[in-house]
């Protein structure tokens, strides 16, 4: 991969991938949302990563897009027509929401505008106690991006999402947690620490059910109890003629630690 704005590093299980745009709080400007999708596609991919870690360079997670890009007219998606650093914007969500390893955001400091709702579409979220995170759209003059009308109410409910993106108000990392935002706050130099200690606990887990489990959880909200019901069964059956299974129980019975293969 060639990436100028985006680092991207496999340590074990765990893909790494991070926004490096510091002097710019890791606006996106540039190829930059290009180049995330790049390296979500290639973590999707990438059979040895089991989940994905997206955090930011510097003092910030990600402040959304490059402010100074848009005011001077340089960035494509000021035009009518569907830019393509538009659509990459899309299909890095969808990438994310698609991919059937969880992706955790450890959001380092401000998570604002399309950085907030980044931070978001990730499965999990841990967040310094640095942290900030602020639906700043309508400050701006614009709407949001990045699934936030989508995932942000999802989180915390109806009235508290029309809250916060009509008010554009930024709230700290404890006041996050308290509306659900974010899963746990850390001391910000505990962060990378507690981001791979969640991350490497979970890639030791059998990828076949993690993945079944994340698209059900994605649905629950569609799901009647004996759609899901009907899920858990066919899922069950698939995982019983899983060769992880065999080695799930067998490593209990054992009393040792497991070593899934993912099939």
């Amino acid at each position: 991969m060639n990436l100028e704005h985006i680092l991207y590093e496999q340590k074990g299980k765990v893909a790494w991938i991070t926004l490096n745009r510091p002097e710019r709080y890791n606006a996106f400007g540039g190829m930059m949302r290009q180049e995330l999708l790049e390296a979500l596609k290639n973590a999707a991919t990438e059979e040895s990563a089991r989940v994905v870690v997206i955090t930011g360079k510097g003092k910030a997670f990600c402040t959304g897009g490059d402010v100074k890009e848009f005011a001077s007219g340089e960035t494509k998606a000021l035009s009518n027509a569907v830019s393509a650093k538009r659509h990459a914007m899309c299909e890095a969500v969808l990438a994310i929401n698609h991919m059937e390893k969880p992706v955790i955001a450890a959001v380092n400091g401000v998570a604002a505008g399309g950085g907030c709702n980044l931070a978001l579409a990730c499965d999990i979220r841990i967040a310094s106690d640095q942290a900030r995170f602020g639906q700043v759209f309508t400050r701006r003059g614009v709407h949001p991006d990045w699934g936030g009308i989508y995932f942000l109410p999802r989180l915390v409910g109806y009235a508290k999402a029309a809250e916060l993106i009509f008010s554009a108000e930024v709230i700290d990392a404890e006041k996050a947690l308290e509306y659900g935002m974010v899963n746990k706050v850390v001391p910000h130099e505990d962060l990378i620490i507690a981001a791979d200690e969640m991350a490497t606990r979970i890639a030791g887990n059998a990828p076949i059910p993690i993945a079944f489990a994340k698209r059900g959880l994605q649905n629950f909200q569609k799901w009647d109890l004996a759609q899901a019901l009907d899920y858990e069964a066919y899922v069950l059956d698939v995982c019983m003629k899983s060769e992880d299974m065999i080695e799930g129980f067998g490593a209990f019975l054992e009393k040792r630690d497991p070593v899934f293969k993912g099939c």
